[in-house]
């Protein structure tokens, strides 16, 4: 061997061993990135579980306002109710021990007033039946007549009450319909 073909031997060698520790280098880099890489996951991966675990729990919490305050709703109604149930007792008792039953009359009415304001505080209405004609909505017939006195389909009498709350019918009005 010549000592040129030696040192382009050399020089070969030499350059192999520069790309290999380039390849290494670059090896080494890939494997870094990667281990970076997948303590990001492994941190988006928990992020992500803890979110769910506490939309979860916000469901659940709401779930349980929503049924507490369809079991309580009624509440503040009822204690209006009970003043009026207090008002009944104390006027049934006042006229059990006078036996003046026109004081028990005139507690009654008052009860009964306070009663219907308590509901119109409430939105309740009561349904309007004189000298209207039947609308099916608001009303249901209950008897029918003819009646020279009243028109086809106007309402001749009342035999229950009908309301409405805050603009829908609880309770329709049941009454006579004229029919010719």
């Amino acid at each position: 061997m010549t000592e040129k073909e030696i040192k382009d031997e050399i020089i070969e060698e030499v350059t192999e061993n520069s790309e290999t520790t380039e390849n290494v280098k670059d090896q080494i880099s890939c494997d870094e990135e990667i281990g970076k890489l997948k303590i990001e996951v492994e941190d988006w991966k928990n992020s992500y579980l803890r979110k769910q675990a506490e939309f979860q729990n916000f469901t659940k919490r709401k779930e349980k306002e929503f049924e507490d305050l369809k079991a309580f709703a009624s509440e503040k109604v009822i204690i209006k109710v009970l003043d009026i149930i207090d008002n009944l007792e104390r006027a049934i008792s006042a006229s059990s021990e006078t036996k003046d039953f026109d004081s028990l009359v005139k507690g009654v009415e008052l009860t009964l007033s306070q009663m219907k304001g308590t509901i119109t505080s409430e939105g309740v209405e009561p349904i309007v039946t004189e000298n209207t004609t039947f609308d099916p909505h608001l009303h249901m017939a209950v008897a029918v007549e003819d009646s020279p006195e009243h028109g086809n389909d106007e309402i001749m009498s009342e035999f229950q009450k009908g309301y409405k709350m805050k603009g829908k019918v609880i309770r329709p009005a049941m009454v006579k319909v004229c029919k010719k």
